[in-house]
């Protein structure tokens, strides 16, 4: 199915809110005494005319300079669009269904795989940053993890709705090599950008690329929020030593069976969900999604708790961007990668934007996005 999309309005999104104090235009013909300096020292109604014009002409440079700031940026997006279609990718791990964005107008673009947060499907934040780099010139193409979503395992109930770092990655893997069958794309020029969880595996699988004779390469990475745990953080994280214990007793004594425990991953109500109470994955008008699967295969557990996101970091040899804040759900996390990588990798830090709203928030996205195309423009 092939769905095209028009341009959408930016202006709204890139209108800048200008406040102007009122003092600054509205000077009166008084001198007005300014407290702690003497009448002969207070400026001269002459001085305070001047002042408010020199002050005018530089609101009005100010203003010429972020008119021409959003007239630019319009330049950044294709005028005609995008188009998207549902395709099956067959892969080295099994048919993965994808959605491929194509920029209108635009012939054999660099191509873009876009990976989720944990337990996400295609149409949740990837989509999000999908379409928004389709209507920067790139393609992209979004697809649903082995297990997950529209690529579910065939009679396969021990691998459904399984968050393993080892298998995503191979998944993540699979798809580059089959984008060289992808017609409408340059698979000379292919970047990786994943939200989230899957960064991890994203730049696992950057490791892994670089290092095997396939084809089809990885030119460059983005991650957005990225969640870089490694076994010491996630201890931590899930309650301390005696929980993640417990944890991975439950994966154990799950694995074998032909119907593993599947427990509901977010909820407003259940209080043993994956997520209790979390934004984004409880709001229909956010990542409840109809496509969403919201479920999570316990035995995860196991890959989840003993993965080490951190050990990739000395290893990346193509370049590679994090978009970050202080205020994401792990910064430690990216901190850490960051101290221990090769001069391949950097970071821009974003003010107060927290890790939901990477997922899906204008302004966020749209901050997230400036910086992921100018690092795939200076490296593709």
């Amino acid at each position: 199915m092939l769905i095209d999309y028009p341009l959408k309005e930016h202006s709204q999104m890139l209108k800048p809110t200008i406040t102007v104090i009122a003092q600054s235009l509205l000077i009166s013909p008084l001198v007005i005494l300014q407290p702690g300096i003497s009448h002969a020292q207070q400026p001269s109604q002459t001085d305070a005319l001047n002042q408010a014009r020199a002050s005018i002409e530089q609101l009005s440079a100010n203003q010429a300079q972020l008119s021409s700031e959003i007239k630019n940026s319009h330049r950044q997006y294709n005028q005609q669009g995008f188009q998207m279609e549902n395709i099956t990718l067959n892969t080295e791990v099994g048919n993965l269904a994808a959605n491929l964005y194509l920029p209108k107008g635009i012939a054999n673009p660099p191509v873009v795989v876009v990976t989720g947060a944990w337990t996400s499907v295609k149409e949740q934040m990837p989509a999000v940053y999908a379409t928004a780099l389709a209507e920067r010139g790139y393609a992209a193409i979004t697809f649903d993890f082995r297990g997950w979503g529209a690529s579910s395992d065939t009679d396969d109930n021990q691998t459904a709705y399984l968050e393993d770092p080892v298998r995503k990655t191979q998944d993540i893997q699979a798809v580059i090599k089959a984008l060289s069958n992808v017609a409408q794309v340059d698979n000379s020029r292919i970047a990786g950008l994943a939200i989230c969880a899957s960064a991890g595996y994203m730049l696992d699988a950057a490791v892994q690329n670089t290092q095997s004779s396939q084809n089809t390469r990885l030119g460059a990475v983005a991650v957005v929020a990225p969640w870089l745990h490694d076994e010491a953080m996630a201890t931590a994280i899930y309650g301390g030593e005696e929980n993640r214990n417990q944890l991975l007793a439950l994966a154990a004594a799950e694995k074998d069976k032909s119907e593993p425990l599947v427990i509901e991953a977010a909820s407003l109500t259940n209080e043993n969900a994956l997520m209790y109470n979390a934004p984004y994955y409880t709001e229909q008008s956010r990542g409840l999604l109809p496509a969403y699967d919201n479920k999570f295969n316990v035995t995860s557990w196991s890959g989840w708790l003993n993965y080490n996101a951190q050990l990739s970091a000395s290893k990346q040899t193509i370049p590679v961007l994090m978009v970050a804040s202080e205020a994401m759900a792990l910064p430690q996390g990216a901190h850490q990668y960051l101290e221990n990588a090769t001069d391949s990798v950097n970071a821009i830090w974003l003010d107060n934007i927290n890790q939901f709203d990477f997922y899906d928030q204008p302004e966020a996205v749209e901050k997230a996005v400036n910086a992921v195309v100018s690092h795939f423009d200076s490296a593709l």
